[in-house]
């Protein structure tokens, strides 16, 4: 995926409130594990409302790869998946299939799966740097332990991986996901296929909901046999998933935490149509929505107009919508708020912590460390940058950050303050959010954001979309 961004993007504050419709991607999280999901069908399936990035492109080019056909319409926003039955061609010794994940750590972890329980063949499956960094040793054991035959060339239980493909035998296997929750989805996913029923001993602290959203999806996708799960296991039955023919992802409830709190930096309102609030949905990151509320944000969730030009048909009954409004008199409040069951959104509220009139405690985030970059050593840097208190908790887990606007203003009145993404989409992301923030009162931009085109791994056109809104507040 590529954008026209430069390297270094001066972020035009909103002189005007917010106003305006914001139609959110897919689901990054859905739309992989859909596309696994539809591989694993035994008839084509199409995949509505899907997510076109750099971490779903990823997904798709190795499924091709495999042998898989995926159709793409982005103007349509919708994958076909078909042609399983001509998966995993033979292969030889020396004619590896060589699969690319690039910093995607869905599809790293669901392609690691998908080939150890193919039936046959021989995969390398690699990405950039930083991902041979990132937790895989859990997966690697289990799948092991259920009969296939992985090797690391590199370092013992990271990528690169080496996989001599024989199918899953089945059987008592034990992971430890607290590192990351993909490590066991990976492993539920493709558990119906081995040979014999699975049952899987969850080891260490768990995120749940991304759990809670696979077994959904499996169900939604056909799955018969059946999932048990007793304190700390989990029973898979041998089985088909039977394709349904359609499947609409949801908009994606991380992205939208963006937009939601936009007007906590620009005032205004902003609806947000197709957004399912928690427990309507399959997201967890919907949560944010109560945590933007107790700051001070007022936020209304609605039904959508029957067939609105901005979402697919197919919504019908679940076209909720959600407004989003800040009225300024109103003080922003500092919070305390335990993010571990949906961490990608504490970036979202720690970059606006500056705005906010006392002290903001974060926790449940240790795990964050080894995502794409370590989010709280970066957030910690990048808020002090700022001006901003910050200390981080010893036992590695959170933060609280005790604002300072007049500091903040001091530090940005000669030129902006260069925030630094490291390669992460979320710092990008959410930095672009503060930066709309009219902090001087004139107007002109007092942050910047290098290398803001890393949004291509799940939002390509994420600062495009915030002009657009910027530039349509201004309108009479």
């Amino acid at each position: 995926m590529t954008t026209s961004l430069p390297d270094l993007l001066p972020i035009q504050p909103f002189t005007r409130p917010a106003r305006g419709t914001v139609t959110l991607p897919g689901s990054k999280s859905l739309t992989n594990r859909a596309l696994l999901l539809a591989a694993l069908c035994d008839q084509p399936v199409t995949l509505t409302g899907a997510l076109f990035s750099e971490d779903t492109h990823l997904m798709a080019e190795a499924l091709r790869k495999l042998g898989f056909t995926i159709a793409a319409d982005e103007s349509l926003h919708t994958l076909r998946v078909s042609d399983q039955a001509a998966a995993f061609p033979c292969t030889s010794v020396t004619a590896p299939i060589d699969l690319f994940v690039g910093l995607a750590g869905t599809a790293a972890r669901f392609l690691t799966a998908l080939c150890a329980a193919a039936p046959r063949g021989i995969y390398r499956v690699d990405g950039v740097p930083q991902m041979r960094k990132r937790p895989m040793k859990p997966l690697i054991d289990a799948l092991r332990t259920l009969g296939a035959d992985i090797r690391c060339p590199g370092v013992e239980g990271f990528f690169p991986l080496e996989i001599h493909a024989r199918g899953l035998r089945g059987g008592p296997v034990s992971i430890d996901a607290s590192e990351s929750s993909q490590l066991l989805s990976a492993l539920l996913m493709v558990a119906p296929g081995a040979d014999s029923p699975v049952s899987i001993t969850v080891l260490g602290k768990l995120r749940q909901p991304f759990v809670t959203m696979t077994r959904r999806l499996m169900d939604e996708f056909g799955f018969a046999s059946g999932i048990a799960q007793a304190t700390g296991a989990i029973s898979i039955g041998v089985g088909p998933y039977c394709s349904r023919g359609t499947y609409l992802i949801e908009p994606d409830a991380t992205a939208a935490s963006y937009f939601l709190a936009l007007p906590l930096t620009a005032g205004g309102s902003l609806h947000l149509p197709g957004f399912l609030a928690a427990g309507s949905g399959l997201q967890g990151d919907a949560r944010f929505v109560d945590v933007l509320a107790q700051v001070g944000l007022a936020l209304r969730s609605r039904v959508a107009v029957p067939h609105s030009p901005s979402l697919p048909s197919e919504f019908g009954a679940r076209a909720l919508g959600i407004d989003s409004s800040y009225d300024r008199p109103t003080p922003l409040r500092g919070v305390t708020q335990n993010f571990s069951e949906f961490s990608d959104t504490f970036l979202t509220l720690a970059a606006l912590t500056p705005l906010l009139d006392s002290p903001t405690t974060i926790t449940g985030i240790a795990h964050s460390r080894k995502q794409e970059t370590d989010r709280v050593a970066g957030m910690v840097a990048e808020l002090r940058k700022l001006g901003q208190n910050v200390h981080e908790h010893a036992d590695q887990d959170g933060l609280t950050v005790t604002p300072d606007l007049a500091e903040l203003r001091r530090r940005s009145a000669a030129a902006p303050i260069e925030i630094e993404t490291y390669g992460d989409h979320r710092f990008a992301m959410s930095f672009g959010i503060l930066g709309c923030h009219d902090l001087h009162g004139d107007g002109r931009p007092w942050l910047s954001i290098r290398h803001p085109a890393c949004c291509a791994k799940t939002f390509p056109h994420f600062f495009e979309l915030l002009e657009t809104l910027r530039k349509n507040s201004l309108a009479p």
